[in-house]
C-alpha cells in the first residue's frame, strides 16, 4: 500500500465525517445562536436553557437526515470493502 493511497483514504474518511456531521453540527449551531439572542434579549442567563434546545434539534435532525446520513456511511463502508483488495496486496 502506497502513501499516496494512505493518505486518499484518510482524506475520503475525512470528507465522509464532515458530509455526515456537517448538517447537524450547523442545526446545533443555528439553535445555539437563536437561544444566546433570545437569552441577550430577555436577560435571561439561565445554563440549562441553552442545551435543551439543541438537544432537542439535533434528535430532531437526526429523525430526518438519519436516512439519508446512514445511506452515505454504508455508500463509504461499501466502496472500502469492495476495494480491500487493493488495500491489502
Amino acid at each position: 500500500m502506497s502513501a499516496d493511497l494512505v493518505i486518499r483514504i484518510a482524506e475520503q474518511g475525512v470528507y465522509m465525517i464532515l458530509i455526515v456531521c456537517g448538517p447537524l453540527l450547523l442545526l446545533s449551531l443555528a439553535v445555539g445562536l437563536l437561544v444566546s439572542i433570545f437569552q441577550a434579549t430577555t436577560q435571561i442567563q439561565e445554563q440549562t436553557l441553552a442545551f435543551v434546545p439543541k438537544i432537542v434539534a439535533v434528535l430532531v435532525g437526526l429523525v430526518f437526515l438519519g436516512p439519508w446520513m446512514l445511506s452515505k456511511m454504508v455508500s463509504y463502508a461499501y466502496d472500502i470493502f469492495d476495494h480491500l483488495t487493493k488495500f491489502i496486496g
